[in-house]
């Protein structure tokens, strides 16, 4: 199979309003034939096995008994579905590359931590609060309670794309940055811990940064033991997933006041229920899982998708490759 001659398979979602971005991917695939269909079209999975690349949300147990594809690049930044050792096995026995998206939302996702970071910091959501509750001008409790991000220290939980854009929106503000990750590599440029020894920086954290994706090592990863051994008064935030942080250990230490506050992108369950607690859990904020969105996503997904395709056709390393 020569390069310029490849079946593309894809279940790439579009809005009625997205026949630009449709058509920006049905151009820049080129010569080679791209299959497309809805999400939840049945008959995108026998059309899988004879695909030579996937672009999309695959099943992972289609893409694993497919002995054509080569390729699998995920619209995504997380890929939970293929975070088993049982699939990552397959793709290395059966030489299945696997992409994600995550360059696409590492700085939205980035900016969005840092809007909150300063948004906490400077009390606007109690100088809203005022304003929609009595209109009073609480100006000396909120200047008093406003804090300079300067000398504070930044815990990140991960050291992916997101952490790493982070850590640059975050120089100009002095702040003392540690990262943890699973093994230290060597080309960090903060302070990093390994996993094993995260416990013995938490005490030191004014900001709990989670973007630990999700799969077994990381369920309930911060645990009650683990947000009750913070420093009082921390805040801690959560873009990466719901099922790493224990839910209801957060509303308790929140609802004592040894955490000060936090902010959630993501929850488990998600969409987060109504009656869940969380939600009037005094200095608890939520979004709704809106942390990578930004109003040109699927334009940067499929530029994305063909800058990665353009690399595949010419034998050089692909970007954001997991597997």
């Amino acid at each position: 199979m020569q390069p310029n001659n490849l079946v593309i398979w894809s279940n790439d979602d579009f809005r009625p309003d997205q026949s630009s971005q449709q058509q920006l991917l049905v151009d820049g695939v080129g010569p080679h034939r791209l299959l497309q269909f809805e999400r939840h079209d049945p008959r995108s999975i026998d059309a899988l096995a004879a695909a030579d690349i996937a672009y999309g949300a695959p099943d992972p147990n289609a893409v694993v008994t497919s002995n054509r594809l080569r390729w699998i690049h995920l619209n995504s930044a997380g890929y939970t579905p293929f975070d088993t050792q049982q699939i990552k096995q397959a793709f290395q026995a059966q030489n299945k590359i696997l992409t994600t998206s995550s360059a696409v939302y590492s700085e939205p996702c980035a900016q969005h931590l840092l809007a909150m970071m300063l948004t906490l910091a400077r009390q606007i959501p109690a100088a809203l609060d005022s304003q929609r509750r009595d209109c009073a001008w609480p100006m000396k409790e909120l200047r008093a309670a406003s804090r300079l991000l300067d000398g504070q220290t930044v815990v990140l939980l991960g050291y992916g794309a997101i952490a790493r854009r982070l850590i640059e929106l975050l120089r100009p503000f002095n702040l003392s940055v540690i990262a943890v990750r699973t093994r230290i590599e060597g080309d960090e440029d903060v302070t990093v811990v390994e996993t094993s020894k995260v416990d013995s920086c938490l005490a030191h954290a004014d900001h709990l940064v989670n973007t630990l994706p999700a799969n077994d090592e990381t369920k309930n990863f911060l645990d009650g033991g683990r947000l009750r051994s913070l420093k009082p008064g921390a805040i801690v935030y959560n873009i990466g997933r719901g099922t790493t942080l224990d839910a209801s250990a957060l509303n308790e230490l929140l609802r004592e006041g040894h955490i000060a506050a936090a902010y959630l992108d993501v929850t488990d369950p998600e969409p987060l229920p109504p009656d869940h607690p969380l939600w009037q859990t005094p200095n608890c904020f939520i979004t709704p899982h809106t942390g990578g969105g930004h109003s040109n996503e699927k334009e940067r997904q499929i530029k994305h998708f063909l800058e990665n395709l353009r690399r595949f056709e010419c034998g050089e390393p692909l970007l954001n490759r997991v597997v």
